[in-house]
Protein backbone atom coordinates (compact mmCIF):
# COMPACT_ATOMS: atom_id res chain seq x y z
CA UNK A 1 0.00 0.00 0.00
CA UNK A 2 1.33 3.46 -0.96
CA UNK A 3 1.87 5.66 2.17
CA UNK A 4 -0.12 8.02 2.34
CA UNK A 5 1.22 12.12 2.01
CA UNK A 6 0.86 13.85 5.39
CA UNK A 7 -1.70 16.33 5.41
CA UNK A 8 -0.26 20.30 5.32
CA UNK A 9 -1.08 23.77 5.25
CA UNK A 10 0.32 27.23 5.03
CA UNK A 11 -0.44 27.63 9.01
CA UNK A 12 1.17 24.32 9.81
CA UNK A 13 4.42 25.10 7.35
CA UNK A 14 4.35 28.65 9.83
CA UNK A 15 4.21 26.47 13.01
CA UNK A 16 6.79 24.14 12.12
CA UNK A 17 9.30 26.65 10.87
CA UNK A 18 9.12 28.82 14.06
CA UNK A 19 9.90 25.37 15.86
CA UNK A 20 12.89 24.63 13.45
CA UNK A 21 14.20 28.37 13.72
CA UNK A 22 14.07 27.88 17.96
CA UNK A 23 16.30 24.36 17.57
CA UNK A 24 18.84 25.28 14.35
CA UNK A 25 18.81 29.12 13.43
CA UNK A 26 18.07 31.12 10.49
CA UNK A 27 21.53 30.51 9.22
CA UNK A 28 20.61 26.63 8.77
CA UNK A 29 16.94 26.99 8.03
CA UNK A 30 16.21 25.60 4.57
CA UNK A 31 13.15 24.53 2.51
CA UNK A 32 14.86 21.10 2.82
CA UNK A 33 15.04 20.58 6.43
CA UNK A 34 11.47 22.01 7.03
CA UNK A 35 10.27 19.44 4.82
CA UNK A 36 11.78 16.79 6.32
CA UNK A 37 10.18 18.22 9.62
CA UNK A 38 6.65 18.35 8.08
CA UNK A 39 7.52 14.76 6.61
CA UNK A 40 7.15 15.58 3.16
CA UNK A 41 9.39 16.17 0.29
CA UNK A 42 10.51 19.45 -0.28
CA UNK A 43 8.65 20.59 -3.97
CA UNK A 44 5.41 20.15 -1.61
CA UNK A 45 6.21 23.25 0.14
CA UNK A 46 6.17 25.15 -3.19
CA UNK A 47 2.41 25.15 -3.49
CA UNK A 48 2.12 27.36 -0.55
CA UNK A 49 5.26 29.15 -0.72
CA UNK A 50 7.29 29.99 -4.05
CA UNK A 51 10.62 30.84 -2.45
CA UNK A 52 12.22 30.61 1.30
CA UNK A 53 11.85 34.13 1.14
CA UNK A 54 8.34 34.24 0.51
CA UNK A 55 7.87 32.13 3.22
CA UNK A 56 10.46 34.81 5.49
CA UNK A 57 7.64 37.51 4.46
CA UNK A 58 5.03 35.67 5.92
CA UNK A 59 6.78 34.89 8.79
CA UNK A 60 7.48 38.25 9.44
CA UNK A 61 3.53 39.05 8.75
CA UNK A 62 2.84 36.99 11.48
CA UNK A 63 5.27 39.14 14.13
CA UNK A 64 4.00 42.28 12.97
CA UNK A 65 0.28 41.07 13.56
CA UNK A 66 1.08 40.17 16.75
CA UNK A 67 3.04 43.51 17.68
CA UNK A 68 -0.26 45.52 16.94
CA UNK A 69 -2.58 42.89 19.06
CA UNK A 70 -0.46 43.53 22.04
CA UNK A 71 0.23 47.21 21.55
CA UNK A 72 -1.76 49.48 23.43
CA UNK A 73 -1.86 53.16 21.77
CA UNK A 74 -2.04 55.41 25.19
CA UNK A 75 -0.47 58.90 25.74
CA UNK A 76 1.48 61.43 24.07
CA UNK A 77 3.97 60.95 20.75
CA UNK A 78 6.94 60.25 23.44
CA UNK A 79 4.15 57.18 25.55
CA UNK A 80 3.30 55.45 22.21
CA UNK A 81 6.71 55.44 21.09
CA UNK A 82 7.49 53.89 24.52
CA UNK A 83 5.06 51.48 24.14
CA UNK A 84 5.86 50.35 20.88
CA UNK A 85 9.53 50.10 21.43
CA UNK A 86 8.59 47.62 24.37
CA UNK A 87 5.71 45.68 22.93
CA UNK A 88 8.06 45.09 19.69
CA UNK A 89 10.87 43.89 21.89
CA UNK A 90 8.69 41.69 23.68
CA UNK A 91 7.25 39.98 21.02
CA UNK A 92 10.60 39.63 19.11
CA UNK A 93 11.83 37.69 22.31
CA UNK A 94 9.57 35.36 22.34
CA UNK A 95 10.05 34.52 18.47
CA UNK A 96 13.21 32.88 17.22
CA UNK A 97 15.22 34.48 14.47
CA UNK A 98 12.06 37.19 14.46
CA UNK A 99 14.43 40.19 14.73
CA UNK A 100 16.53 38.65 11.45
CA UNK A 101 13.04 38.03 10.28
CA UNK A 102 12.33 41.89 9.97
CA UNK A 103 15.44 42.78 8.99
CA UNK A 104 15.28 40.74 6.07
CA UNK A 105 11.83 41.27 4.59
CA UNK A 106 10.50 44.40 3.08
CA UNK A 107 6.62 45.63 4.32
CA UNK A 108 4.71 44.10 1.26
CA UNK A 109 2.49 42.06 3.35
CA UNK A 110 -0.66 43.75 4.85
CA UNK A 111 0.14 43.37 8.31
CA UNK A 112 3.69 44.49 7.52
CA UNK A 113 2.50 47.66 6.49
CA UNK A 114 -0.41 48.05 8.98
CA UNK A 115 2.77 47.95 11.19
CA UNK A 116 4.72 50.16 9.41
CA UNK A 117 1.45 52.80 9.35
CA UNK A 118 1.10 52.33 12.93
CA UNK A 119 4.43 53.33 13.54
CA UNK A 120 4.07 56.15 11.90
CA UNK A 121 1.29 57.12 13.21
CA UNK A 122 2.94 57.61 16.87
CA UNK A 123 4.71 60.61 15.56
CA UNK A 124 2.14 62.01 13.31
CA UNK A 125 1.20 64.63 15.37
CA UNK A 126 4.27 65.77 15.88
CA UNK A 127 5.70 68.95 13.72
CA UNK A 128 8.27 66.90 12.73
CA UNK A 129 8.95 67.27 8.16
CA UNK A 130 8.13 63.76 6.40
CA UNK A 131 11.21 62.67 6.50
CA UNK A 132 12.09 63.38 9.83
CA UNK A 133 9.16 61.40 11.23
CA UNK A 134 10.37 58.51 8.78
CA UNK A 135 13.90 58.86 10.26
CA UNK A 136 12.39 59.15 13.66
CA UNK A 137 10.71 55.87 13.38
CA UNK A 138 13.58 53.85 11.74
CA UNK A 139 15.83 55.18 14.79
CA UNK A 140 13.50 53.91 17.37
CA UNK A 141 12.95 50.25 15.81
CA UNK A 142 16.63 49.60 14.41
CA UNK A 143 17.69 49.94 17.96
CA UNK A 144 14.64 47.66 19.47
CA UNK A 145 15.87 45.35 16.85
CA UNK A 146 19.51 45.76 17.15
CA UNK A 147 19.29 44.98 21.13
CA UNK A 148 17.07 42.44 20.98
CA UNK A 149 19.44 40.46 18.38
CA UNK A 150 22.65 41.62 20.30
CA UNK A 151 21.16 39.96 23.15
CA UNK A 152 20.17 36.94 21.13
CA UNK A 153 23.84 36.89 19.58
CA UNK A 154 25.50 36.72 23.24
CA UNK A 155 23.50 34.36 24.47
CA UNK A 156 24.57 31.95 21.82
CA UNK A 157 28.08 33.06 22.00
CA UNK A 158 27.81 32.29 26.08
CA UNK A 159 26.36 28.88 24.53
CA UNK A 160 29.44 28.03 22.54
CA UNK A 161 32.05 28.58 25.17
CA UNK A 162 30.55 26.82 27.92
CA UNK A 163 30.16 23.99 25.36
CA UNK A 164 33.47 24.25 24.61
CA UNK A 165 35.48 25.19 27.55
CA UNK A 166 32.79 24.19 30.59
CA UNK A 167 32.98 27.62 31.95
CA UNK A 168 33.27 31.35 30.39
CA UNK A 169 36.83 32.40 30.68
CA UNK A 170 37.07 35.19 33.32
CA UNK A 171 40.08 34.75 34.57
CA UNK A 172 42.07 34.79 31.04
CA UNK A 173 40.11 38.04 30.42
CA UNK A 174 41.41 39.67 33.68
CA UNK A 175 44.53 38.61 32.82
CA UNK A 176 44.82 39.95 29.55
CA UNK A 177 43.47 43.34 30.59
CA UNK A 178 46.00 43.43 33.39
CA UNK A 179 48.43 42.65 31.14
CA UNK A 180 47.77 45.80 28.88
CA UNK A 181 48.60 49.23 29.77
CA UNK A 182 46.44 52.22 31.00
CA UNK A 183 45.73 54.17 27.94
CA UNK A 184 45.02 50.90 25.95
CA UNK A 185 42.52 49.48 28.16
CA UNK A 186 41.88 51.24 31.16
CA UNK A 187 38.63 52.50 31.59
CA UNK A 188 37.31 49.26 29.75
CA UNK A 189 39.24 47.16 32.49
CA UNK A 190 37.64 49.56 35.72
CA UNK A 191 34.23 48.81 33.91
CA UNK A 192 34.79 44.86 33.31
CA UNK A 193 35.60 44.43 36.91
CA UNK A 194 33.11 46.69 38.41
CA UNK A 195 30.70 43.98 36.33
CA UNK A 196 29.58 47.40 34.47
CA UNK A 197 28.95 44.75 31.59
CA UNK A 198 26.49 42.22 33.12
CA UNK A 199 24.20 45.26 32.47
CA UNK A 200 23.71 44.95 28.86
CA UNK A 201 20.71 43.14 27.67
CA UNK A 202 19.14 44.25 30.66
CA UNK A 203 15.49 46.07 31.13
CA UNK A 204 17.36 49.25 32.44
CA UNK A 205 19.82 49.03 30.00
CA UNK A 206 17.01 49.15 27.24
CA UNK A 207 15.31 51.60 28.94
CA UNK A 208 18.67 53.99 28.67
CA UNK A 209 18.97 53.76 24.72
CA UNK A 210 15.44 53.86 24.64
CA UNK A 211 15.22 57.63 26.79
CA UNK A 212 18.29 58.90 24.88
CA UNK A 213 16.30 58.22 21.29
CA UNK A 214 12.82 60.08 22.79
CA UNK A 215 14.92 62.82 24.21
CA UNK A 216 16.94 63.08 20.42
CA UNK A 217 13.64 63.38 19.25
CA UNK A 218 12.38 65.94 21.26
CA UNK A 219 15.22 68.15 21.28
CA UNK A 220 14.73 67.99 17.14
CA UNK A 221 10.95 69.30 18.06
CA UNK A 222 12.39 72.12 20.30
CA UNK A 223 14.81 73.21 18.22
CA UNK A 224 12.30 73.74 15.44
CA UNK A 225 10.05 75.93 17.43
CA UNK A 226 12.75 77.95 18.27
Amino acid sequence: MKKQQPQISEDKILEASWALLGEEDIEKFSMRRLAERLGIQAPSLYWYFKSKQSLYQRLANQVSKIILEEFRSEGDWKAQLAGLAATIRSVLGRYPCSTQLMMMTLPHEPDMIRFTNRMLLCVDSTPLDQEQKLQAVLTLTNYVFYFVLDAYQHQRNVSAILEDKGALPDGEMLSLLDAMSEPDAGVFRRMFKSGLFEVMGTDGSFAFGLNLILLGIEQVIKAQGE
